[in-house]
């Protein structure tokens, strides 16, 4: 869908009669019984049904491979070889193609049979085991976030290549799974273990490093404070009427605050406890203290509607109905995103 909004001519190959899993995914359905999940990463693309089990697919499906310039498919590993569409095959009869296979944890090997599911994913590669509160149980990301930047790890991979393509006129394989994603993506929480062999643990909505840099209860509503640096402390503490507390000797660096974060949140709290969350955020805020109350979707959704981000698209249906979606992030001068199809129905046999 991200190589589509910017211009791709993507074509979707589904299983007659049953499609993408997705279609099914529900609730929540929209008013026409179609669900919202297979909607959310569907525009901009035409879809056809395929049966890889008939002769008549496969040819289908190779003389489709042969006009194409980039060919992305997640299946079981294994199964596009048995099929005769794997990369080898492929690129005997165009050298040109880009061929992007997305797999749970590695095209061949032990992980090979592992199946790649998100959830599964996140407990295997440690995410859910720092996610979560320190006396409750590992907790999931409440999004399919291994999937999405498996994704886009997979759509830098297709943009990288298809350059080489133009300075070179080769094809090549690009190859992405879910684990090593998912791996790369813990960043620092990663490198603490990589380097210094610390074994990062659940610390709820608190930071590893930084303090004060999590969730805070105030007289209405829940605050989130993420103070990055000694200024905006002192910021912080002066706004709140707390002036004295950058001066103690427990909280005068960011490594003592973090040391001491139970005694500064306990501190912090009983000032703002005395106002909600709304008023503490526009004045925090407007001191350059980075602060806010936490939105549920909805509110979200306002709030960057307020600040004229313009969240979402309407894009029209065949049947002059029209679908509300997240519209793309990413802004270019020159070639914008653009929303010219709805999410496909699922198409006839």
């Amino acid at each position: 869908m991200m190589l589509a909004d910017f211009g791709a001519e993507v074509t979707k190959v589904e299983r007659p009669g049953v499609g993408d899993e997705t279609r099914s995914w529900g609730p929540p359905y929209d008013e026409r019984g179609e669900a919202t999940y297979f909607q959310s990463v569907n525009r901009n693309k035409a879809s056809v049904a395929i049966d890889m089990g008939s002769d008549e697919g496969l040819a289908e499906l190779v003389r489709r491979a042969r006009e194409a310039d980039v060919l992305v498919e997640n299946f079981r590993p294994g199964l596009m070889a048995s099929k005769g569409l794997d990369y080898e095959a492929l690129r005997a009869a165009n050298p040109r193609l880009i061929y992007c296979s997305i797999t749970g944890f590695g095209g061949s090997g032990a992980g090979a049979e592992l199946p790649g599911y998100d959830l599964l994913v996140q407990a295997l590669a440690g995410l859910m085991s720092i996610t979560g509160d320190p006396d409750g149980e590992p907790m999931k990301v409440g999004v399919a976030l291994v999937d999405i930047i498996s994704g886009l790890f997979a759509t830098v991979g297709i943009l990288t290549a298809l350059r080489h393509r133009d300075q070179t006129g080769e094809g090549q394989l690009v190859e992405v799974d879910l684990f090593s994603s998912l791996l790369a993506a813990m960043v620092n929480q990663g490198s603490a273990y990589t380097i210094a062999g610390v074994v990062p643990q659940r610390m709820g909505n608190r930071h590893p490093s930084i303090s004060p840099y999590e969730v805070y209860a105030t007289g209405a509503g829940e605050l989130v404070l993420a103070v990055g640096n000694d200024r905006q402390f002192a910021a912080l503490c002066e706004v709140i009427g707390a002036a004295d507390l950058p001066t103690d000797p427990r909280f005068a660096t960011n490594s003592l605050r973090v040391e001491n974060r139970k005694s500064l949140g306990e501190e912090l709290e009983q000032h703002l406890v005395t106002r909600p969350a709304a008023e503490w955020s526009a004045e925090l805020l407007a001191r350059r203290v980075p602060a806010g109350q936490v939105n549920d979707l909805g509110a979200a959704f306002e709030f960057a509607a307020g600040l004229g981000l313009a969240p979402t698209v309407e894009i029209p249906r065949e049947d002059g109905s029209t679908v509300s979606l997240t519209r793309n992030p990413i802004r270019l001068s020159a070639s914008p995103a653009t929303y010219r199809t709805a999410p496909p129905l699922l198409p006839e046999e």
